[in-house]
């Protein structure tokens, strides 16, 4: 099957080549290459799906969203957030809208058909490790390490805060389906059930007094929200009924179940929402589906080297996307990885036995997965091997676990120089006889960090942090399975080679390790903390019996065997071919190898000082103690002290960090105060300048006024006199004009008058005198009365206002 290969800037059709659907169960597979390398991948981090369960929402390490809709085989990029997500919501009201909780505490909400930014929820001091969702998509629940929050969806405010102790702790915070409760789980191991609208208690689950502790990390619950799953650090489930508040069942899950990291009930659509298929992801990245009510295997998906980091199952129980450990998405199909359970199994018969058992606590067996056999119509010839009377002694050394045979493989390696790739890691765990010792790998971890390994970052800097946390975890139980190895210089060398090797399985790299060490390591510690006398002095008569020319010259040249042997003894031989990537062919040097060890005398043979191979023993691991006790436990305690020394010092010298920085701080908040008070005292002077200008200038402009203020009043008074004097000169000449029209009045009166004298009889004077006479009294009267009208309006005109 060919993988699909996606960039940052796809919009792309997913296609199945090959008629792959079915493959090993496995759909298709996505891998998230980087934009300027395609051999460089990006790891998926966040898987979810929507409401339909046809098309989920993918997150990367680069803040990439993706969107890959299964029914229609497509895939988009919606969103480009620029940092990792910590979790992943599609199932909101708004069917467009998604909840991304990002790296920096917040939570945003996105449109994927818009890709815009819809909203951005503050308030969390921690990582977000999950955001559920209530079944109506309006509420929200994002919960980190010390505080859950209730979100409204609608207006995307925060409506309540549950804080929590930093000693208890909040494992996971959700809703449950159909409903309006809201389970709250601590570190602690107790769940307690809230009403999502008034944030009442409504019951708390007991926590089982019987039997070890689980330490609770997963959680799953069944659609109808009745049956709750509970599992962490331990091999055994608890099944609790939500309806009646009781455990109802403790399931025990095989050996190779040591912890349970994820739980994920796989839906069915014909259940009623009561799901009996529950998939268990354990240490081992491989996750097996049991049926919680008959406790059977089903089957299982992942392996030991293809392993899964997370799993998320689709609401319609169709689909299950599983991101792996290289960072890649396993789409798988729910009915390829069904369809051979499902089918009408043969006849059984069983068998009732007399034992006892618990009522209570029920087995999963460890066996592989039953499925039934495929069967063509032909018969089928079979024949009966039967075993000898009498096994061979040879035969029993020859014989491995797992059906293969030890002088095969050798005939097998020498002939090839190697195993195939594909079982190279089996056949070796097989030739060491690798007891895998859960139990007692797990005892040597839980001791933590060794001492002497704490800070070995700073004296063998590794650029994977993977690599680095994994070859401490390794030395760490070396340590504590053996005191020397705590005060071993070379162990590092050694072991990191096998590190690498086993990077994804810390228990076999150790046991590797281990083994490497019982077996061709002896002797090596006798004369610690010098290098083993013995062992070199073995390798010098060995050089001496094939080369004594070059033994020679190198006891001339002052060349012991602490300096040509030594150094590839303590790292294996890997520091020189590998780190100095020297151009030697491997192979010659192992047919050399070979050919030496055929030709080198008995008395001489390395074999003569070493014991046959010895495995591991299982259960427990062999006590180590072939090596001074009394200088280990010496240089322990030595630098113990030492390292109690240091902490003290380091303690003082914090202190005294701490005391030099309060000085420093103090003596830079008085220098800024002084200078604060240096520039508040200079600004004082600049505004009273100002202030001062600005006194001086607003005078000016006073006087300034006060003068334009005079002179305007002189204008006014000037302008007023001006058009006195111009009124008084035309009324003067109005009343010249008034006179002049009089005098012509008058004058034209006496004209006329004057011109009518000559009608009279001159003989007639008494009527003639007569008339005058009352002529000049009625024109002195007209003048009379004429006067007065003038002088009256002269008088009125001239009147003062």
């Amino acid at each position: 099957m060919h993988p699909l290969i996606i960039s940052s800037n796809d919009y792309r059709t997913i296609t199945y080549q090959n008629n792959s659907f079915c493959f090993n169960s496995i759909m298709v597979t996505v891998i998230r290459s980087a934009a300027a390398y395609q051999s460089k991948t990006v790891r998926f981090l966040h898987v979810t799906f929507d409401t339909t369960g046809d098309s989920f929402l993918a997150g990367d390490h680069h803040g990439n969203i993706y969107v890959l809709d299964i029914t229609r085989n497509r895939f988009r990029l919606v969103q480009k957030t620029g940092q990792a997500c910590t979790a992943l919501a599609f199932n909101l009201r708004r069917t467009t809208e998604f909840l991304v909780a990002l790296a920096d505490y917040s939570i945003k909400c996105f449109d994927k058909d818009t890709k815009q930014l819809v909203s951005w929820m503050r308030g969390h001091e921690g990582a977000v490790s999950s955001v559920s969702v209530h079944g109506s998509g309006r509420y929200a629940i994002s919960t980190s390490a010390d505080t859950a929050q209730l979100w409204d969806l609608d207006t995307f405010q925060r409506k309540r805060k549950l804080n929590v102790r930093q000693s208890v702790g909040i494992q996971r915070v959700f809703f449950l389906p159909l409903g309006n409760t809201i389970l709250s789980c601590f570190n602690d191991d107790s769940i307690f059930a809230w009403e999502s609208d008034t944030l009442f208690c409504k019951y708390q689950l007991p926590v089982p007094d019987e039997g070890p502790r689980i330490h609770y990390k997963a959680f799953a619950v069944t659609r109808d929200g009745k049956i709750l799953a509970a599992g962490g650090r331990s091999n055994l489930l608890h099944l609790w009924c939500l309806d009646t508040r009781q455990l109802l069942r403790v399931v025990q899950m095989p050996p190779k179940v040591r912890t349970v990291r994820q739980l994920e009930f796989l839906p069915d659509s014909f259940d009623g929402g009561a799901s009996q298929t529950l998939g268990v992801l354990s240490q081992d990245g491989v996750m097996r589906f049991i049926n919680i009510q008959t406790c059977k295997l089903l089957f299982n998906i992942g392996s030991h080297d293809d392993a899964i980091t997370s799993a998320t199952v689709s609401p319609n129980g169709r689909h299950i996307v599983t991101i792996m450990d290289n960072g890649s998405l396993n789409i798988y199909s729910v009915q390829c990885l069904t369809q051979d359970y499902n089918k009408p199994p043969p006849s059984l018969v069983k068998v009732v036995s007399g034992g006892e058992c618990s009522a209570l606590t029920m087995k999963v067996k460890s066996e592989g997965v039953q499925r039934p056999a495929k069967n063509s119509g032909r018969r089928v010839k079979t024949k009966v091997l039967r075993p000898p009377a009498v096994p061979m002694t040879e035969d029993k050394e020859n014989e491995l676990p797992d059906g293969l045979n030890k002088k095969r493989l050798v005939t097998l390696l020498k002939a090839f120089g190697e195993y195939p790739a594909k079982y190279r890691m089996f056949v070796w765990r097989s030739l060491l006889r690798l007891p895998e010792n859960h139990a007692a790998f797990s005892s040597l971890t839980d001791k933590g960090l060794h001492s002497a390994y704490l800070s070995i970052q700073e004296r063998y800097p590794i650029k994977s942090q993977k690599l680095q946390r994994g070859l401490q975890r390794v030395l760490s139980a070396l340590a504590h399975w053996a005191a020397i190895f705590g005060e071993t210089d070379y162990l590092p060398l050694m072991a990191f080679p096998f590190v690498k090797l086993f990077q994804n399985n810390p228990l076999l790299c150790f046991e590797v390790v281990a083994t490497t060490i019982v077996n061709w390591c002896q002797h090596w510690f006798e004369y610690f903390p010098n290098p083993p006398l013995n062992v070199l002095s073995m390798a010098e008569n060995v050089l001496a019996h094939h080369d004594k020319e070059l033994l020679q010259h190198l006891i001339d040249c002052g060349v012991t065997s602490q300096l040509y042997v030594w150094p590839l003894l303590e790292t294996l031989f890997s520091e020189y071919f590998f780190h100095h990537r020297n151009n030697l062919d491997i192979s010659s040097v192992i047919k050399e190898t070979y050919r030496l060890m055929e030709s080198t005398p008995a008395d001489i043979h390395p074999r003569n000082m070493l014991d046959d191979f010895q495995p591991l023993t299982r259960g427990q691991y062999p006590v180590f103690n072939k090596y001074p006790t009394y200088i280990v436990e010496y240089q322990s305690q030595e630098r113990e002290r030492i390292r109690q020394q240091e902490v003290d010092y380091l303690r003082e010298r914090q202190a005294v960090q701490e005391l030099r920085a309060k000085a420093v701080q103090r003596q830079a908040e008085d220098e800024a105060w002084y200078t604060q008070q240096e520039i508040l005292q200079q600004a004082e002077e600049k505004r009273r300048d100002i202030l001062q200008q600005e006194e001086s200038k607003l005078a000016e402009q006073r006087t300034r006024l006060t003068a334009m203020k005079r002179e305007l009043k002189v204008k006014e008074l000037q302008l007023m006199d001006a058009a006195r004097r111009r009124f008084l000169k035309q009324q003067q000449d109005q009343r010249l004009t008034e006179l002049h029209r009089l005098d012509e009045q008058i004058q034209r009166k006496v004209c006329f008058h004057f011109s009518h004298l000559p009608v009279f009889n001159i003989e007639r004077r008494d009527s003639f005198f007569q008339p005058s006479f009352y002529f000049v009294c009625n024109v002195m009267g007209c003048l009379y009365v004429l006067y007065c009208k003038l002088r009256t309006s002269s008088l009125l005109q001239l009147r003062p206002v």
